[in-house]
């Protein structure tokens, strides 16, 4: 039985105001023809398929689009796990439909965690594989709040809960693989993991409050045969582990991703331990960031232009030139080229006014905490009152990244 795990895939996504349905597209075109090439019998997608909770119709089309072929090629099954960007309630809403395509959607958790073991039949209807398809665990979903506890306590009961789901989830999946015989558990899951690497400018946000509520390898009951994780944008093993794996996204989503090779993974089960490969995703809309001098980036594009480069660039200028004359160079370099600027920056005038707004910085220079912290200092406020007021803000933030805006 080959197993193909993607994830992360932020549908609907844009770049500085770019809209990059053509990459989707190119992606999800290409992962078919390598489901229908490698004969593959079962999609994993490890959540976050949409970049938000409301996805515009494009995507939605995209989607479902996407799973109608893959329904009609050689994978038998398709099972998708809701990440922490996407809404469970609008993943749900088709689910029923979706199973006439063997599709299985798992978009939260629910009083019965057999609702998360799906056992997947074979063509001559026998069982060859079972899957804990556990979801992005949002933590009203599994952890019980009380009243003084500390940043400290509130990450170990969260660790503890998501230990204890996932052994109650494999618990069950241990139960019918007794039925079923000697065939394979695979894990999935949304989260992120002790160690795990990231990059600047990823989009990957954090789960928890604190961020230190990162789970251990040792989190995850040994009975699972291979577990697909979401979350983590570079593909990637967890710890020393080579069955516990993060695919990462197949698209760079920022700059700090631009050149790394993106990957999804194929797992194959015969007897024993299974066999793994990852197969490297082709770049389907190259980025490029250049940074230095006006001599420099100039001479950057002339490269890129004479390879017929199309990438949309990020340029960050180091000299001291005006932000008015920068941007017409760089128009008149990238003229009759399929290239695009998305954003310039001019570092000089940002060093020499930092800390306050001008016309080079945008909210796009800014997160949502790094606004919070310029509001602290617009008002004075003193350092002891910091660490609370900061801890209370990341709380809010956290529970509106959480709500559902599509339940009921």
């Amino acid at each position: 039985m080959k197993i193909l795990h993607t994830s992360d895939w932020h549908l609907g996504r844009s770049l500085y105001g770019r809209k990059r349905y053509d990459e989707f597209m190119s992606f999800l075109d290409w992962l078919a023809e390598c489901i229908e090439s490698e004969h593959v019998d079962a999609l994993l997608v490890a959540g976050d398929i949409f970049d938000n909770s409301t996805p515009g119709n494009r995507a939605q089309e995209l989607y479902y689009r996407f799973l109608c072929r893959v329904a009609a090629s050689s994978c038998r099954h398709v099972i998708v796990i809701a990440g922490n960007h996407d809404s469970p309630s609008f993943l749900n809403a088709p689910k029923e439909l979706l199973r006439a395509l063997n599709v299985y959607v798992v978009g939260s958790i629910t009083d019965n965690p057999e609702d998360e073991v799906i056992t997947l039949i074979g063509p001559a209807n026998e069982p060859e594989a079972i899957v804990c398809a556990v979801p992005y665990l949002r933590d009203r979903d599994i952890r019980t709040v009380e009243a003084g506890e500390s940043v400290e306590d509130k990450n170990v009961r969260m660790i503890e809960s998501v230990q204890k789901h996932y052994t109650h989830v494999c618990k069950i999946a241990e139960e019918k693989q007794k039925e079923c015989g000697d065939i394979p558990i695979v894990g999935m899951g949304h989260l992120f993991t002790a160690g795990g690497k990231t990059i600047e400018g990823d989009g990957v946000r954090e789960l928890y409050v604190g961020s230190l509520a990162h789970v251990g390898e040792d989190v995850f009951p040994a009975c699972m045969d291979y577990l697909a994780l979401g979350h983590l944008h570079i593909p990637q093993k967890v710890g020393e582990t080579e069955h516990i794996r993060y695919s990462g996204s197949p698209m760079a989503m920022g700059y700090g991703e631009a050149g790394q090779e993106k990957k999804v993974v194929l797992v194959e089960f015969n007897t024993g331990t299974p066999e793994i490969r990852e197969l490297p995703v082709p770049c389907f809309q190259p980025l490029e960031r250049i940074s230095g001098g006006i001599d420099d980036i100039t001479e950057r594009i002339h490269e890129l232009k004479s390879r017929g480069s199309s990438a949309w660039l990020e340029i960050e200028c180091t000299g001291t030139e005006i932000a008015g004359v920068m941007r017409e160079l760089v128009d008149e370099a990238i003229a009759d080229t399929a290239m695009e600027v998305r954003r310039i920056k001019n570092r000089h005038v940002y060093e020499r006014v930092m800390g306050r707004t001008c016309d080079d910085e945008t909210l796009d220079d800014l997160d949502v905490h790094d606004v919070f912290l310029r509001c602290l200092d617009s008002y004075d406020l003193p350092d002891i009152d910091r660490p609370a007021l900061i801890q209370s803000y990341k709380e809010i933030i956290a529970s509106l990244h959480e709500d559902d805006m599509n339940a009921e």
